[in-house]
Order: C-alpha cells, then structure tokens, then sequence
C-alpha cells in the first residue's frame, strides 16, 4: 500500500517553512526544502501562535481558514514519514521533551512530552477522550468556567471528531490491551473501546516514535498541513523567548534559535510582531513564557496549579505470547474507579494498558545486571497495565508548579502527599487484581520494593505494607495540564473561559494549560475541542 507524504509534497509545493538554526536540520529527510529564517520577509503578521501541538495546530488551521496571516513557532524541528524508523534511540533524542529525560523538581516523575512540530500529537498513543461531563460541571462550579457545560461543547467535539476522523478502535484488541479486558470482564468491571485518531492504521504498535504511514491523524499531518496550504509560516527550532508588554498590549515577540541538543543560541535574536499573540507551548511551556516576559500577573497565578495525571503501573508475566509491542498500543480502558468516591473524594484513576517497547521498558522495570536481563528475555510475554491518577479535584491536590531554571528553562515542582499515595495504593491494587484475573503467572510492581507475586492474596498483602515514596514508586505522566487555568475570577484563574489574557489584550492562551483541573482522561481531544471553540471567536473577532 503506497502512502502519501503529506509534508514532502507540500515543501515541494512551496510552503513557507524556515529554520531558525537551519544546521539543526542536518539530518532531517526534508532539509533541502526548509529555508533559513534571514530569507523571510514578512515579520508582522495577523497571529503568532507559539507551539504547534494539539491547541497550536488546531488554532493554526481555524486562523488561517478564516484568512489570517499566521506564524506557527516550534522549538522542534519538521518531520516527515521518511524520518520516522520506528526506532527508540533516535526517536527519544528528536521527538521529545529533554531527550525523554524530563521529570519533576525531584526527580519523582518522569514525563514525556513531545517536542517536535505537531508537539506530543505526533508520539501519543492516539487516545481521544471527550472531557468527562463530570470535569466540566465540577468546572463550571468550583472554577467559574462559563459557556463549556457538556451540551455547549458537544458541537466542537464532535467536529474535531469528524476532522480528526476519531472513532472507537475498530480491530481487536492486542493481547496486551485484552488482559485488561478479559480481567475487567471476570471480575464484573466496567470497560470499554477507546476512541482513537487514525484513518487506515496498519496496527504496527509503533506510535509513540511517530507514525511511518500517517495513519496517526495528528496536527503533523492534519491542521499544520492545512494551515500552511491556507499561507501559513512555519518557523522551527526557535524559542518564543519573551513577549513585550506595553501597556495592555504585546507589542512584540522575542526569540533565540535553537540547536537540535536543545541548546538555546541566546546571543541572536529574533524580532516577530502580530496583532494578537497565541500561546500554545504546552502546560509547562505556556507558563514559562509569561514567567520570562514578566507579563502582568498581579494574582501571581501562572504556573499555579499544573496537573501530570500521575501514572503508576504494574507488570504481569502472561506465560505465553503477548508481544506488548506490537498492535494499537491502547484500545482499552476502564473508568470503574475514575469517579468512585465522587468528583471531589478520593484521588480516582482511569485504568488503561501502555506498550512496552525495550529500552523504556528496560529503564522502569527496576532492575539491574544479570537479573535485568532475564527479565527481558521474558519481554515477549509480558503485560503492563496502568493507571491514570485524577488530581485537582480535592483541596489535598492542588498540582504543581512550573518556574524557571538557569537560562529561564522551565522546571516542574509538584508535590507528593499521602492523598497520591493513597490513590497510588489503591490503584496497584486494582491493577495487580485485574491482571491475575486477566491470567497473569505473576504480577510486579513498577517500584523499587516490589519482588514478583504469585498469587493475588500474595500481592495484595505486599502492596497494602509496601512503603510509598518518591523515586521508589515509580512514577509517570504523558499529560501534562493546568498552570495557566481558565475561568471567569481573574484572582484565580490567568485567562477567561474563551483563553483571552485577563490583564493583556492581544494574548491569548490556547492549549492544555488552561484546564483548571486535570481532565481525568488523555487530554488531546479536549484540547482539540476548546481550542477549535476559542480559536474560531477569535478569528472572527480577529477577521
């Protein structure tokens, strides 16, 4: 089956894409097409929008649908089909956030990130969620978001649905997702199909190292095409450095080059105008650009209030073929805990199955030398399930909070108290019980205090002693929220309900960051939805 190679044709056709480092395209398939950035001519530009993942990519396209000027800026490089290989090394290195070695403060989460144009839409496992009509009641209460009630969003996602072509995952299950099921089914769980953005998926189970088909229908191959054969600018490996406030009114965007070790060429700058500014660099990168322009912020509220979804997860030796690697990575979930105790009790999770593909699964296992290595001898028949921890909705998680390091990078703290550890608890619980009723031989932790249980009540007697504790417990997060929250009290929130700057007139905010809470599914169809909502009053008002 042939493919079409969306983003060569469309160099080839001429689009406007520029490289503000263009030696970081060095190896890049595409770099003969991509021009350097002192051959630009246009400097000022209807909007800039800073970041092109899930909320950059989709404003992009709204913008210049509605015949906008645009600039997209991407600290990350263009890529196509051709440099997708499906391969770890190079992937973790090119597509990711810190080379995939990005975590808290402390260490005690790790998070991936995308990092690359279409931002983690290009590397997510392709799950799309509605926001819960829990998440946007509990909003419109608890945080005066207005006009995002579940009946006023339904339209805007059912259209990034119909654009996105999102639909519950038509093939079978792989073995790895259908333990998951099989458990749930055994011990009378709730579980169901997870709604996935592809169209013609070859189920090579490689997604999270960018699709070498675009099969994946991720703002790569979807909006930022469409907004660049709409006129749209693209400019790569640049860093939105600091906007310049006058007044009420950004008057101008600074930005640095960046090389493709991330290293940030602060000795030349880049001098971008627009009459509205956008930004969408993500629920770390969206606060770190107010921090470092000292935009106005007289509540101090950005960088407030970041929500990660912790992850904890277990793994089960199946003792027969699994092959984790392989297949739709994700295609089932159970939300039976997700609301248990209501919106605002315990911390509830949504269970979910990730792929184990070597070296990262190498890195989490939690063990070293010879006995790390039958453990992967034994990769092949391993299954792996998680659990997607629900924080901001209680007074006991507030989230975390991003501020700047040396050279104004972004860090991450975020706290860990007992209210995640008892989440943390109970969903291993769950997690070991779902797998031995899925047929697991044997179940693990990922933590550093765990050894291989043999039975269920063998299991659930360690992790009910076992000591939880940061860097012992293992923890992840692929979703990354909140820091620059929404809602209609600017003493509490950085932006209104429609992502308009509360103190700055001609800036808005369009990603992640402004979710109050964290969603309490994998975000990108609830960005797609809000975002493609506020983009378009926008560009209206805009136009």
């Amino acid at each position: 089956m042939s493919v079409q190679d969306v983003i060569t044709l469309g160099l080839e056709r001429g689009w406007a894409v520029y490289s503000a480092r263009p030696e970081s395209e060095i190896d890049n398939a595409n770099r003969d097409f991509i021009k350097p950035v002192s051959s630009m001519r246009e400097v000022e530009f209807d909007v800039i929008v800073i970041g092109t993942g899930a909320g950059g990519g989709t404003a992009a396209e709204t913008f210049a649908g509605q015949g906008l000027s645009v600039l997209m800026l991407e600290e990350g490089r263009l890529h196509s089909l051709k440099d997708f290989k499906m391969e770890e090394l190079w992937s973790y290195g090119n597509l990711y956030q810190e080379a995939l070695a990005r975590t808290t403060e402390d260490a005690g989460i790790s998070i991936m990130q995308g990092r690359s144009v279409g931002g983690s839409t290009t590397v997510n496992w392709t799950s799309s969620f509605r926001t819960p009509e829990k998440t946007l009641d509990h909003w419109a209460g608890a945080h005066l978001v207005a006009q995002s009630t579940p009946s006023e969003m339904r339209s805007f996602f059912e259209n990034r649905e119909q654009r996105l072509n999102i639909s519950p995952w038509a093939g079978l299950p792989n073995e790895n997702n259908a333990v998951l099921q099989r458990g749930c089914q055994a011990l009378g769980w709730s579980t169901s199909l997870i709604p996935r953005n592809v169209l013609g998926c070859w189920n090579l189970g490689y997604c999270g190292f960018g699709c070498p088909t675009n099969a994946k229908q991720s703002m790569l191959t979807t909006t930022i095409p469409a907004a660049l054969d709409k006129g749209a600018t693209l400019m790569t490996s640049v860093r939105a450095e600091r906007l310049m406030q006058v007044g009420d009114t950004i008057r101008g965007l600074v930005c640095h080059p960046v090389a493709v070790n991330h290293e940030v060429d602060v000795d030349s700058e880049i001098l971008l105008k627009a009459r509205h500014y956008v930004l969408a660099a993500g629920a770390i990168g969206s606060p770190a650009v107010l921090l470092r322009s000292g935009v106005s912020d007289p509540h101090e509220r950005a960088g407030k209030r970041t929500f990660l979804h912790p992850v904890v997860a277990t793994i089960a030796d199946m003792g027969k073929p699994v092959d984790p690697y392989y297949g739709a990575p994700q295609s089932v979930y159970s939300d039976e805990f997700l609301w248990r105790d209501g919106v605002t009790g315990k911390m509830g999770y949504k269970l979910e199955v990730p792929p184990l593909h070597p070296s990262l699964s190498a890195g989490v296992i939690g063990l070293h030398g010879e006995e790390l290595m039958d453990r992967m001898r034994m990769l092949p028949q391993m299954n792996s399930v998680l659990a997607l921890l629900r924080d901001g909705f209680n007074d006991e998680s507030q989230g975390g909070e991003v501020f700047l390091r040396d050279g104004g990078h972004p860090g991450l703290r975020y706290e860990l108290n007992d209210y995640l550890w008892e989440g943390a608890r109970d969903a291993y619980l769950k997690m070991a019980e779902v797998q031995f009723a899925g047929g697991a031989r044997s179940v693990r932790l990922v933590h550093l205090d765990s050894e291989d249980y043999s039975s269920w009540s063998a299991a659930r007697e360690a992790i009910e002693a076992m000591p939880m504790a940061a860097q012992r417990t293992k923890l992840f997060s692929a979703h990354v929220m909140g820091g620059c929250a929404m809602g209609e009290n600017p003493r509490e929130a950085v932006v209104d309900s429609y992502g308009q700057h509360h103190q700055i007139s001609n800036l808005s905010v369009m990603d992640g960051s402004v979710f109050p809470t964290s969603i309490g599914a994998n975000p990108q169809l609830s960005i797609y939805g809000l975002v493609y909502r506020n983009a378009l009053r926008l560009a209206q008002q805009l136009a």
